[in-house]
């Protein structure tokens, strides 16, 4: 409404002064439609009433040769005044729709998604999942820890692509992986079904026009050995954060076979193969979408992931997730462009069940929020 307050005068002493002849009398009649565009409906009325009014003595003071110019007149400026709220209000609706649906998406998600922290007999995941609430950045970021027969099996996607058709491809390697994790005793045959299912999915998709699409994904697997395994699928490969001599030490594990997407392996020369990594009761694995790694700050600098993980080696898993959540804030100016999902995983033990029951103790919540 301040640009009400500053026109206003402006057109009057133009009107004075130039005897209408150069006035600004147009840009006080077509005002309404330029707050339509951005203010509420009840800020157009109010402007538009005063317009009026506003008109209405102009008139008076210095009116038109006619009486039928200055009826002319003001009933124009009426009915554009009544169109501009008129616009202002179905604005305000389809943007109120659009806010409700983002917000559902990104709902939708975070009830699919299991909250955090997770616990099973051999691990403790705490962790964060915040969903960007827009319908066109709203992205397929999911996660899963699962007890099984053969140890605890770990998912972290990725769906290529951002919007809600993202989320359907999501669910459907989501619902694999439930369904997979529990029934299949080598790692390979779980990322198979997922495999199988991004495929058909695809296949359906294809149907009704969208395109295909394909998932980076992580799947782990730790039994009572101290070694952890883990399928490739083209994803953020995991750190792993030890203090070790001369310090301490947070760094990607050093993989060997970086597969391709789910959804994209018959293209592999290969089949899809496990591989190893020690993951000593004293560390911890950190597992990550891009949302995370591809984080820019106002100079477009990404956000340095392994230099913040250093600082944590000591932390647990939810000061981990919530500290790192803290500072990607601050990277971003809290304008996250993507989907963050992060999840800290450590072996449990006894004394870890006891701090994932109770909360985490002190540290700040970093769950779903």
């Amino acid at each position: 409404m301040s640009l009400l307050v500053v026109v206003t005068p402006l057109v009057v002493v133009s009107d004075y002064l130039t005897d209408r002849g150069l006035g600004l009398v147009p840009l006080l009649i077509f005002l309404p439609a330029f707050i339509a565009g951005r203010g509420t409906a009840r800020q157009t009325a109010v402007a538009a009433a005063w317009i009026v009014l506003v008109l209405v003595g102009l008139l008076v003071y210095d009116p038109f040769q006619t009486v039928s110019a200055n009826l002319s007149t003001v009933t124009f400026t009426a009915v554009l005044g009544g169109l501009s709220i008129a616009g202002a209000w179905q604005r305000g609706r389809r943007d109120a729709e659009i806010t409700r649906l983002r917000s559902a998406a990104a709902a939708l998600q975070r009830q699919i998604l299991r909250p955090l922290p997770l616990l099973t007999d051999r691990m403790l995941a705490d962790g964060v999942y915040e969903p960007v609430e827009e319908d066109s950045r709203v992205g397929g970021d999911i996660y899963e820890v699962m007890a099984s027969p053969y140890g605890t099996r770990v998912l972290i996607a990725d769906v290529q692509g951002k919007g809600l058709p993202a989320i359907g491809t999501a669910f459907a390697v989501l619902g694999a992986f439930r369904e997979a994790a529990g029934r299949e005793p080598e790692l390979t045959a779980v990322v198979e079904a997922l495999e199988s299912a991004v495929v058909r999915h695809n296949t359906f998709e294809a149907r009704t026009g969208e395109p295909e699409r394909f998932v980076t994904a992580l799947v782990l697997n730790a039994d009572s050995g101290s070694d952890v395994q883990v399928v490739d699928c083209g994803h953020i490969p995991p750190y792993l954060l030890r203090r070790e001599r001369p310090g301490p030490a947070a760094r990607p594990v050093p993989l060997r076979n970086f597969g391709v997407p789910l959804g994209l392996g018959s293209l592999a020369p290969g089949s899809r193969a496990v591989e190893r990594f020690a993951l000593p009761s004293d560390a911890m694995l950190l597992l990550c979408t891009d949302g995370v790694t591809e984080a820019r700050d106002s100079s477009g600098a990404f956000f340095p992931l392994e230099e913040r993980l250093t600082g944590w080696v000591d932390a647990s898993p939810r000061e981990v997730a919530a500290g790192l959540l803290e500072q990607l804030a601050v990277h971003t100016g809290g304008a996250a462009a993507d989907d963050i999902a992060l999840l800290v995983l450590r072996r449990s033990t006894p004394e870890r069940e006891r701090e994932a029951s109770s909360g985490g103790g002190g540290a700040p919540a970093a769950g779903r929020r």
